[in-house]
């Protein structure tokens, strides 16, 4: 049985903005080798358009860009949007039932699923299907945005503690 884990950095003061954190190259590779370990990723409308950037190759790449669009492209990824028409390569779209096709994922796959996109997190979240959240954070502080829980969420406990790189922790909680 699969477990669902919600992974995504966040500023110092709880804020999610993907062009606000340029990872230095061991977070990179970290996330690399992440993304090569899921089962697949369930990603909400917003955050799956902004991954659709790694689809199609780009002259401007190094080897490090490269590897992690061939480590994202090759994962199933289930896209959760009632607004989106259609997806890309490797993409299933759910429009409906999301409790129900998510419970039948954790039960047919092995290993972990992440869940990308903090909306979407908190609505899996709601339905208590959440089993670990990683919290990658980073040294800046933004001072608003989109906060990456919006909302009372349940108490959790802290599982581990490790750090990526040179300026990054990543925080893993489980429900308490």
């Amino acid at each position: 049985m699969a477990r669902l884990v919600f992974a995504l950095n966040q500023s110092l003061d709880g804020y999610v903005d993907h062009d606000a954190f340029s990872p230095d190259p061991a977070v990179f590779r970290h996330f690399i080798d992440d993304v090569r370990s899921v089962a697949g990723t369930v990603y909400g409308r917003r955050m799956y358009e902004v991954m659709r950037y790694w689809d199609e190759d780009r002259s401007e790449w190094d080897e490090a860009e490269r590897d992690y669009a061939t480590a994202w492209r090759s994962q199933p990824k289930w896209v959760v949007s009632r607004s989106l028409g259609s997806v890309g390569p490797n993409a299933t779209l759910i429009k409906d039932d999301v409790e129900t096709t998510i419970r039948r994922f954790k039960a047919q796959f092995d290993g972990e699923i992440e869940v990308s996109g903090p909306e979407l997190a908190g609505f899996l979240t709601d339905l208590g299907l959440v089993d670990e959240y990683r919290l990658y954070l980073h040294p800046v502080v933004l001072g608003g945005g989109k906060p990456l829980f919006a909302g009372p969420r349940p108490r959790l406990r802290l599982l581990a503690s490790d750090r990526i790189g040179e300026d990054v922790i990543r925080l893993t909680y489980v429900p308490a």
